[in-house]
């Protein structure tokens, strides 16, 4: 789509929106607006008293035009999240993508489930309304009147906000979330774009990957303990980490419990994803550990769309897992699934649902499937069911869920998902799961080891999240490791600088 900005350079917000209702066309700056091709003049101007950002759209032919409003907000409060600066910006990138949205639904007559919102947590907005002090029943309406989201999707959203305000409440200031990525995988399945080796075509990078981990483990251990950081949440994830040798796994808990005081976590997760990787021997060599919560990952309970998608088991083997997992005795279990897989459908969907919740797991993830840059599923063009049915399989879940004691607890966004929907975790009581909380509301910093990790400092007083990114493949990690290492000062600094452990903005 040939875009045309005036009076602003809000790139982002108008691109976000795009994707949502367009979400085959790729942005063009440059190009000539008008009835000849789709494209939109997108302008910002502001009067004495009020700014207004209005979208000329024009498709297949059609001129189509949305408007909207907003007071100046010259005079907004100035400190923390809430200076002129960061309200101003808020505003005009929610005008901006409201007349944008405006013109695009008028021109396709299709509404999005989440309406005008863009971007990966939603629940942000439903958090800092209920935090000014607005009842539930007066966000869903701000939600469904104001950004045209529907309603289930709007109390999916209050529901995740309120869980992310009650883990705000518990954390202090020194609290952090460890996170430790294993960049290895039995095989790559067709709908995955992370960075995932076949351990079986890069076993000579293992070790080389190991020692370089070990030596990040401990380095920012250091740090941790000299800033009297706590560490309250521990995900080893990936990849898939149970692809190590159970001699491996020992050895890598054996390394972050010296290394970190582990005595304040409140929850110890390790992604067991595959079926395919795991024996009784690893699965007490987590326990024994003092891991909490294991994730068997099935995605489907389908044999045909495990194949599909590339996975090497089946329904039958995930069964076994949960089995074994289960006479192991960690106390919770969670369980993914993707709505959206090949060879799927909504009934097929359905089935597998079912199948899960007899299962009993405490955690059920539901994903949308994304078609992203990198995955075999997009460049192979593997046909996949379309919104409706998505649409269909996400619905039941939406029932299925709740009518058996689940409740939604962290929800997050993607793009290029079909339909436009949504990933939500859901927990039975109790079982909610602080780290992916933490890291999708962004409520304490989040280090970071290992392949393709990405450190989070927070500042949760202005808002302020500095990131620190380690190389994605094993080699590249393990080669890097010096300078991963010299990288660690930063978050001294950060802590240093801002305070942060005594509750301060400096």
């Amino acid at each position: 789509m040939v875009l045309e900005l005036i009076g602003h350079d809000y790139k982002y917000a108008v691109e976000q929106v795009m994707l949502t209702l367009f979400p085959e066309e790729r942005p063009v700056y440059g190009g000539c607006v008008g009835a000849d091709s789709i494209s939109a003049r997108v302008q910002l101007s502001h009067g004495a008293k009020v700014s207004t950002a209005v979208t000329v759209l024009w498709y297949e032919g059609v001129r189509y035009r949305g408007v909207a409003r907003a007071a100046r907000q010259d005079a907004a409060p100035a400190t923390g999240k809430n200076r002129p600066e960061l309200v101003r910006e808020r505003t005009m990138q929610k005008i901006i993508k409201l007349s944008f949205y405006r013109a695009a639904t008028a021109a396709t007559g299709q509404v999005p489930p989440w309406g005008a919102l863009t971007g990966i947590r939603p629940g942000k907005r439903a958090t800092a309304l209920l935090e000014t002090g607005a009842a539930p029943g007066q966000v869903q309406r701000i939600f469904v009147k104001e950004y045209e989201v529907a309603p289930q999707r709007a109390a999916l959203c209050i529901a995740t906000a309120r869980a992310g305000l009650a883990v705000k409440a518990s954390l202090a200031p020194q609290d952090i979330c460890l996170y430790v990525g294993i960049p290895f995988c039995p095989t790559r399945c067709a709908y995955c774009s992370f960075v995932a080796l076949d351990v079986e075509k890069s076993t000579h990078l293992v070790e080389p990957f190991l020692a370089a981990l070990e030596r990040e483990t401990a380095t920012t251990a250091n740090v941790v303990r000299a800033l009297g950081l706590r560490p309250v949440a521990l995900y080893i994830g990936g990849g898939t980490p149970t692809t190590l040798t159970a001699a491996q796994l020992a050895a890598l808990t054996g390394s972050l419990s010296a290394h970190f005081d582990l005595s304040h976590l409140r929850e110890y997760t390790v992604e067991a994803g595959r079926p395919d990787t795991l024996d009784m021997e690893k699965l007490y060599v987590l326990r024994d550990a003092g891991v909490t919560r294991v994730s068997v990952n099935p995605q489907s309970m389908d044999d045909a769309v495990l194949t599909a998608i590339g996975r090497k088991h089946t329904a039958g083997d995930i069964v076994r897992a949960v089995e074994m997992a289960r006479s192991v005795g960690f106390p919770v279990l969670n369980m993914d699934l993707i709505a959206g897989l090949p060879a799927d459908t909504a009934a097929g969907f359905a089935r597998t649902l079912e199948q899960v919740l007899a299962l009993g797991a405490e955690n059920i993830t539901v994903h949308t499937l994304a078609r992203k840059k990198g995955a075999q599923i997009k460049t192979d063009d593997v046909p996949a069911p379309g919104s409706e049915a998505v649409e269909e399989m996400l619905g039941h879940a939406l029932t299925a869920l709740p009518d058996a004691g689940y409740a939604p607890y962290y929800l997050y966004r993607q793009k290029f998902t079909a339909g436009g929907f949504e990933n939500v975790g859901w927990c039975k009581p109790g079982a909610e799961n602080l780290y992916n909380i933490a890291i999708m509301e962004e409520l304490c910093s989040i280090l970071s080891l290992g392949g393709g990790a990405s450190t989070k400092l927070v500042n949760p007083h202005t808002g302020r999240i500095p990131r620190m990114y380690n190389p994605k493949f094993p080699l590249e990690y393990a080669e890097g490791i010096d300078r991963i290492l010299a990288s660690k000062e930063n978050i001294r600094t950060f802590y240093t600088e801002e305070d942060l452990t005594h509750g301060t903005n400096l």
